[in-house]
């Protein structure tokens, strides 16, 4: 039997289908690419021309199958590949990190805006995959960038990300739960964090490539969402340099809840900004 790309990509295209995956054709066609080594404009030229049957090829077929029944399995495509692309840069992604969001390019990009110029001591607390981090050190230049997280395999996934976007050295990584780890003495100018936010009771309604193939230390806010928005606030006043800020991914529902702690910690210059479809997504505030 010969094969095309196009025929290649009907068949995947109906087996995710089929398995209730929302965007069948478009995930289909990307992991298509991702086996073959190829581009929508190569695919454009080649799709109707029958593919040669050596080894090389029936291996890129075998491949490109593996794939398809993963992503049948709701496997989210970013593990499946190993890749997520954030504020252009390729990060590594595995089942113990939280997928990096076009939302979160939002915390970043108001980060970026309010210390160009500026060389501030920064904490990302609950790192994950070390994209926040990694893009303030590439991006903005920033020198002095610490990455924290609970997980030793997040952590893991972090360094790599360093390692191939950034070289030796620019970040440091620490183990902690919380702030536990940060010696009482260290400041900082800007606490950064997009940490578990989701109530406990949501998720079990969420889609299964959230559900059950992300990380639920990245995930669960406990019961009403803000318990580590409460930790963080609290504790977070020792650690910082006076006048410094403090920049936090939220819900969609969460800006007022979380306004509301900052205000009760003694935090001034309170700003909700909205992300790129309009939704509350970040919460920022200067310690007096």
């Amino acid at each position: 039997m010969s094969f095309t790309l196009d025929s290649l990509l009907i068949e995947g295209t109906k087996v995710l289908s089929e398995a209730g995956v929302e965007e069948a054709s478009l995930d289909a066609r990307y992991l298509l690419f991702e086996a073959f080594h190829t581009d929508l404009t190569h695919f454009i030229l080649d799709r109707f021309n029958a593919i040669s049957e050596d080894e090389l090829i029936l291996n890129r077929i075998d491949q490109y199958r593996s794939m398809i029944e993963k992503r049948s399995q709701r496997i989210p495509l970013q593990q499946i590949t190993g890749s997520r692309e954030f504020m252009g840069l390729e990060f590594y992604v595995n089942e113990h990190v939280l997928i990096p969001r076009q939302d979160t390019e939002t915390l970043v990009e108001l980060i970026l805006k309010d210390f160009k110029g500026s060389k501030p001591v920064v904490l990302d607390m609950c790192t994950g995959s070390g994209c926040i981090a990694i893009s303030l050190t590439k991006l903005g230049l920033f020198e002095c960038v610490t990455g924290v997280d609970i997980s030793k395999e997040a952590l893991s996934v972090a360094r790599r990300n360093v390692e191939a976007l950034l070289g030796t050295g620019g970040i440091t990584l620490i183990e902690s739960d919380l702030f536990e780890a940060i010696g009482p003495g260290q400041k900082f100018d800007v606490i950064v964090s997009n940490p578990p936010y989701i109530p406990t009771e949501i998720i079990k309604g969420l889609q299964p490539e959230v559900r059950d193939f992300e990380p639920m230390l990245a995930l669960d806010g406990r019961e009403d969402g803000l318990f580590f928005y409460r930790q963080l606030v609290l504790d977070g006043r020792r650690f910082l340099n006076p006048g410094g800020s403090v920049y936090f991914e939220i819900g969609y529902d969460q800006a007022e809840a979380v306004s509301g702690l900052f205000i009760d910690a003694g935090f001034a210059e309170i700003r909700v900004v909205k992300d790129a479809a309009g939704l509350d997504r970040v919460v920022c505030a200067v310690l007096k």
